[in-house]
């Protein structure tokens, strides 16, 4: 290893950054600063808490309550890591390979620090520093065997990364092509709601007699309890418990706390060598993937495709064909393509799917874990709060209409037609997405609380009141705060301290705009 050249290579890598914050402004650069700081603070705080409740906290801790501590700290930390991930999903390389690949450079070499480099990150330096510390703090507690659970956290650590890595160097060989990467990414934000919320959408549509028969087991009387048959289930799932642990990685540092606070020294050993295996495996195929990459062989074999039967021109007669007529026709011809280009971009998607899984965890939890017998008088709030919380997931594209345009802005510019018919197109657009999700809203409400048929009319009203008062704010906010959203997420881009104190202000006007629906049902 060359330590010159890593040296040098660092040296460039430190100037790049340092001018990166410079240009950005002394603002940005001092925020920056601190944040670093903080973070530097809580990973060093973390650790002398760690070893403090470690020492003196745990002393008379159960094996079996200490493996569910550690279940907790590696699922918090597995959980903010992958959030992390989602946040930038494709692999941002601290150095470029493509760039030094002439140069007489080991590729190791660079990979390796690139690696090493995706350690910088706020889940590991706030989680890192902490485990570490309650493990050093076990080991003066309980003793030097438990100083095992230093390189078992690390292994852990090591193996999380690993595989992520791998997987973000495959997503970058997959996501070549523009439609699908920002169809993978729509996917993988969503499949992450999905399984960050599936414990709670399990546990509200769980029957509601389950809980009252396991309640009314538990306040009978003890002549009318099971004791064996209690005590065999319960041994029952303490070892499916166990097996659960012995079998998945990601629980082998629960699983190695609890067996070194027993006694047991080899299961901790093993647990961190498969760990340290496992992650070799990922880091190596990281590693080759990324050599392949950069080689060209991204393509796979060639699909030989059937040749396509000659077809007879059908003339149809498209919407955009017919004659329209009015002062209206520009706005409408633009509410068409608006409402096309809705439909064709994956982060517009994600908007609508996670309003729809909000409304299910937050819906599910309150009329299949309550009785949801609401007063006649309260009913008109409820679906008033409903007509409201359809318009929650567009905010961005009402306070920001023009920031999913991407390079079609450009045309937007240059069309010669006046400038409040594009913004009167941008409202007609989201028409129909709004009736759909409204409607589909209200009639599942009016479903499961038998509201009367004037109360849901009124909504409808409402729901038609909401949207022209978003879209007149909508209009007044897309023009003062306009900022641009990186394709294929919802992340906004060069966005500066005033511009994202601004973006926060817009948001937080929400509120005051749905305040109007619910002066109908106070009057009533």
């Amino acid at each position: 290893m060359n330590w010159e050249q890593i040296r040098t290579i660092l040296w460039l890598r430190w100037r790049l950054t340092k001018n990166q914050w410079a240009r950005s402004g002394p603002f940005n650069m001092i925020l920056m600063m601190i944040v670093i700081f903080i973070c530097i603070f809580a990973g060093l705080s973390g650790s002398f808490i760690g070893l403090l409740i470690g020492a003196f906290g745990m002393t008379k801790v159960s094996a079996g309550t200490l493996m569910l501590i550690w279940d907790v700290i590696t699922g918090m930390f597995f959980f903010f890591w992958i959030a992390g991930l989602i946040g930038e999903i494709q692999r941002s390389e601290t150095i470029d390979i493509g760039r030094i690949m002439y140069l007489p450079v080991s590729l190791k070499e660079i990979f390796l620090l690139n690696y090493f480099a995706s350690y910088l990150t706020i889940s590991i330096m706030l989680f890192l520093p902490a485990m570490l510390g309650l493990s050093l703090g076990l080991a003066l507690s309980r003793g030097f065997s438990m100083l095992l659970m230093v390189p078992l956290v690390l292994g852990f650590v090591f193996m999380i990364t690993s595989w992520t890595y791998c997987l973000r160097g495959w997503l970058v060989r997959l996501m070549i092509n523009k439609r699908r990467r920002r169809a993978i990414i729509a996917a993988v934000t969503v499949a992450f709601i999905l399984l960050s919320q599936l414990p709670n959408l399990l546990t509200s549509v769980l029957p509601r007699n389950y809980a009252n028969r396991h309640r009314s087991v538990q306040q009978a009387p003890p002549e009318q309890q099971p004791d064996v048959d209690g005590i065999q289930k319960t041994s029952e799932k303490s070892e499916v418990l166990l097996m659960v642990h012995k079998v998945v990685p990601l629980l082998w540092v629960s699983y190695g706390a609890m067996s070194l606070a027993s006694g047991s020294v080899l299961p901790a050993f093993f647990a961190t060598a498969g760990l340290v295996l496992i992650g070799g495996f990922g880091l190596r195929r990281a590693y080759r993937g990324t050599i392949r990459f950069y080689q060209g062989q991204t393509e796979g074999k060639k699909i030989k495709r059937a040749p396509k039967k000659e077809k007879a021109a059908t003339v149809k007669d498209s919407l955009l064909e017919r004659p329209l007529t009015g002062p209206l026709q520009e706005a409408l011809v633009l509410a068409i393509v608006f409402f096309r280009s809705l439909k064709r971009a994956p982060e517009v998607k994600m908007l609508f799917v996670t309003n729809t899984i909000m409304l299910a965890v937050f819906g599910g939890a309150f009329f299949f874990r309550r009785s949801f017998a609401v007063s006649d008088v309260f009913k008109p709030f409820v679906i008033s709060g409903v007509a409201a919380f359809t318009f929650f997931g567009m905010l961005q594209l009402f306070f920001n209409q023009f920031g999913f345009d991407r390079n079609g802005f450009r045309a937007l510019v240059l069309l010669p037609v006046e400038r409040k018919y594009i913004l009167l197109g941008k409202n007609l657009a989201l028409i129909p997405i709004v009736l759909v999700i409204g409607l589909v809203f209200l009639t599942i409400i009016t479903v499961l609380m038998n509201v009367p048929l004037i109360v849901v009319l009124a909504a409808v009203v409402q729901l038609a009141a909401a949207f022209l008062l978003l879209s007149m704010a909508g209009n007044l906010i897309s023009v003062l705060v306009p900022y641009r959203v990186a394709p294929g997420s919802l992340k906004p881009t060069k966005l500066t301290p005033m511009m994202t104190f601004k973006v926060i202000l817009t948001n937080l006007a929400f509120p005051m705009l749905m305040f109007p629906l619910f002066i109908p049902p106070a009057l009533g």
